[in-house]
């Protein structure tokens, strides 16, 4: 099997993206060489393409991977044969193996498939994130959530009925929308987003959501913050869009004492002991059924220009696999 791996030289658009061969890997102290079976595709890893997000130059791309442990270094922890995913690792997963530190991996359970960890575990860790840690979400509570459809909402949407709360859904499309009621949305809406946070408040009966889960950034911004009811949450997790503009602290209090946060996983799961418990939770909730996995498309791993150009487009639905 040839080994190598896709780096970033300079930003730009996905004609950026150039393969290399990869020399002699052998882990250091705490260090283990894994080869991927599946890696995931998700809106970050086109945010460090675009420069959006700087990387020192030049760079890998991808957080997010599962494999199985070729070598292990001294005090690791793994062993070679154990399977193994990760989340939220710095970039460098587009690649047929790797170095990487141990304390950024979990171990995969039997009974989770590599596919299904390589789909579920950064959009999975993340909805865990923003819904039990961020929101605190509660049961009866209406949550509006973007892009219902994609990697993440298609994760966000489906937990956030599994413990009680009332989901209102967007997504691009009227095909979109109908995969968002499937899931579990209480209501499910395309409608242009000037039109919105009016139709929120119809089905809210004017009080408005106590949370938005907002990964569109730009386009959805105003819509979101008027979707909020009194001292509701603003949660602004992506910027598929683009980035949103700069706000003024009073716009927040016109709206009804607002709340604003903008989380990253990498945050949240920054000790080790975070991120086995996230992961831990995920898969619990994997293994319920109360969230499905969906897997939309598979690419050669080869071929990731191609998949950045299809996630751009929004011609998605559900995760994107890169497969080596």
């Amino acid at each position: 099997m040839e080994r190598y791996r896709l780096v970033i030289r300079r930003t730009g658009g996905p004609e950026v993206i150039e393969r290399e061969p990869l020399g002699m890997l052998t882990p250091g102290l705490g260090e283990v060489l894994i080869r991927h079976t599946a890696i995931g595709l998700n809106y970050i890893d086109t945010y460090h393409r675009s420069g959006l997000y700087p990387l020192d130059l030049p760079s890998g791309l991808g957080s997010e991977g599962v494999g199985i442990v070729e070598q292990a270094g001294e005090g690791a922890g793994f062993a070679p044969g154990d399977r193994v995913a990760y989340p939220a690792a710095p970039p460098g997963a587009y690649a047929t193996h790797r170095l990487i530190a141990a304390d950024r991996l979990v171990a995969l359970p039997d009974d989770i498939s590599f596919e299904t960890a390589a789909a579920a575990m950064l959009k999975g860790c993340t909805a865990e994130m923003l819904i039990e840690r961020c929101a605190r979400v509660a049961p009866g509570e209406w949550v509006l959530v973007h892009a219902a459809a994609g990697g993440v909402g298609s994760i966000l949407v489906p937990w956030l009925k599994a413990i009680g709360a009332r989901v209102i859904a967007h997504a691009g499309s009227a095909e979109k929308a109908k995969l968002a009621a499937g899931a579990g949305a209480a209501h499910a809406l395309s409608c242009p987003f000037v039109e919105l946070a009016e139709k929120v408040r119809e089905i809210t009966r004017g009080a408005g959501v106590r949370v938005v889960l907002d990964g569109v950034g730009a386009a959805s911004w105003e819509a979101s913050l008027a979707s909020l009811g009194k001292r509701g949450l603003m949660v602004s997790y992506g910027n598929a869009s683009g980035p949103v503009p700069p706000l003024s602290p009073l716009v927040l209090a016109r709206g009804g004492s607002l709340f604003l946060t903008r989380p990253t996983l990498f945050d949240y799961v920054a000790r080790p002991e975070e991120l086995q418990a996230s992961a831990a939770r995920l898969f619990e909730m994997i293994r319920s059924g109360a969230v499905p996995v969906r897997i939309g498309t598979r690419f050669p791993l080869a071929d990731a220009a191609q998949a950045h150009r299809a996630l751009e487009a929004r011609a998605t639905t559900g995760s994107t696999l890169l497969i080596p």
